[in-house]
């Protein structure tokens, strides 16, 4: 069991007995020939006092000492134990929202018991709904993002900072060979495109990192170029940033800690920001937005021009659309195929009402468009259009219930490690007098325009409960006149 875990623990005991003998902090210190702001920090889990001022305590309070330096619980706070130990508060960093650990712990060791019935309702609903802590984790993330509009300045002034210092090339792309260069020179590393491919069962992977004096980074031959490049920036961003908790694989198997998802996302935002620089990439959206008319070409000129992928695009604008250009917008990224679709990364700064499970029903977001183009490129597996170049699509969302327009726009083509799965990345803007403002081609009479009955579905039960309800307020109107 982890120290911090330990003084927790003790604090809840000692804090605990002293209430149950009924002794202020001020008598109990006194009694114990220590001072009031000592005693304060064991209560809080702070500090673990030496075996003689334990043994005073126990005899001030009457505990028996075996009892009160044991780590067991009473049954009642045995689930407080597993929340406490868990990584949801041992390794969040809840500094990075603004709160003190410090002062979450000092509500648990506070009110125990009833910080053990919340940990013990908490602990339920993620059984219930089988929410493992990678999930949560990863949620956390979504929120620090949402949170800061997805918009980093530190990270983009780093970026600005290491390309400085490697002169790297001001007209995009960045080249391949450059970033092999500054990562085996500078960093000493040694780069492997052979083996994972030779590796059955690593073969999914699209890089295995090896620590060490002279760190191993291996490659998966079968990427994509441009993933390729983005594999090597994000490790130089690890590196640079110097993020030392973090993934082995891309993507990680195992999630252990928020330090680790936070770390692995800083790394991949400096990557896009080293690929597609923030003031070349912002000209090209502006460019894109002035446009009276949709097309597809502006944002597969971007990728050529950037050689990044479609993910990593829309990423990018993701980054810098709220931040620049002022307007709120969702991120969604769909793979699948055959009728099947997941979401398996989302972004919601629009606040719009996203899916809510992973698996999408085609009744239920058959309208969305990372769907529909998923849809149409299978339909067109063997069009010389397809095999050549993302599958584009855009179109507008009116929902009939809540008189929402939504404005969305994506590409989507066949994952490179697994090509008979289609992936897709789109945006969403709400449609408002400001958005028009900014995004010229949202009154283009040509794209497409999808009716949405978004009204919500109503059980058989749920309308007798409503009927219910709407009878007994009668009833007990009717009562009280």
């Amino acid at each position: 069991m982890k120290t911090e875990l330990i003084n927790i623990i003790f604090g809840m005991k000692i804090r605990q007995s002293r209430i149950e003998a009924n002794l202020s902090l001020s008598e109990f210190a006194n009694r114990c020939d220590l001072s009031p702001s000592y005693i304060t920090e064991i209560e809080k889990g702070r500090k673990y006092p030496k075996n003689d001022k334990i043994m005073k305590m126990a005899d001030v309070l009457e505990q028996d000492y075996d009892n009160l330096v044991s780590i067991k619980l009473s049954p009642s706070l045995t689930h407080l134990e597993t929340i406490l130990s868990s990584p949801i508060l041992g390794e969040f960093p809840f500094e990075e929202f603004g709160l003190d650990t410090n002062n979450i712990v000092s509500i648990f060791t506070r009110i125990p018991d009833k910080a053990s019935a919340l940990a013990h309702a908490i602990l339920d609903i993620v059984r219930q709904h089988n929410i493992k802590e990678e999930h949560f984790l990863r949620a956390a993330l979504r929120s620090y993002q949402e949170l800061h509009e997805n918009y980093f300045q530190d990270i983009e002034d780093a970026v600005d900072r290491f390309a400085n210092q490697f002169n790297l090339e001001v007209t995009p792309p960045l080249s391949q060979r450059r970033l092999e260069e500054i990562i085996c020179q500078k960093f000493g590393y040694e780069l492997n495109t052979t083996e994972l491919i030779n590796q059955p069962l690593l073969s999914t992977y699209r890089s295995v990192y090896i620590d060490g004096r002279n760190p191993k980074l291996l490659l998966n031959a079968a990427l994509r170029p441009s993933q390729i490049k983005f594999l090597l920036a994000r490790e130089l961003g690890y590196q640079y940033l110097k993020l030392e908790e973090r993934g082995n694989t891309s993507a990680p198997d195992r999630v252990e800690s928020f330090q680790q998802v936070l770390n692995d996302f800083k790394a991949s935002y400096f990557a896009g920001g080293l690929l597609m620089p923030q003031s070349a990439i912002l000209a090209d959206i502006w460019a894109c937005f002035a446009r009276q008319s949709w097309s597809n070409e502006p944002l597969i000129r971007m990728l050529e021009k950037y050689d990044v992928s479609p993910e990593m695009l829309f990423y990018r604008l993701s980054e810098l659309i709220p931040q620049f250009c002022g307007v709120r917008l969702h991120f969604l990224r769909f793979n699948g195929t055959n009728n099947a679709y997941k979401l398996v990364k989302h972004l919601n700064m629009s606040a719009w009402l996203l899916p809510q499970n992973n698996e999408v029903s085609e009744q239920g977001y058959d309208h969305l468009l990372g769907v529909r183009l998923l849809k149409e490129m299978a339909t067109a597996a063997g069009a010389e259009q397809f095999d050549n170049r993302p599958w584009g699509g855009i179109q507008i969302d009116n929902f009939v219930h809540s008189h929402e327009r939504i404005l969305s726009f994506g590409l989507a083509r066949p994952l490179a490690l697994s090509p008979q799965i289609g992936s897709s990345v789109s945006l969403g803007f709400r449609i408002t007098p400001e958005l028009k403002n900014t995004v010229r081609f949202v009154d283009d009479p040509t794209i497409p325009v999808t009716i949405v009955n978004d009204e919500p579905a109503i059980s058989t039960a749920e309308k007798e409960k409503i009927g219910r309800e709407a009878a007994l307020n009668q009833f007990i109107a009717k009562m009280k006149s």
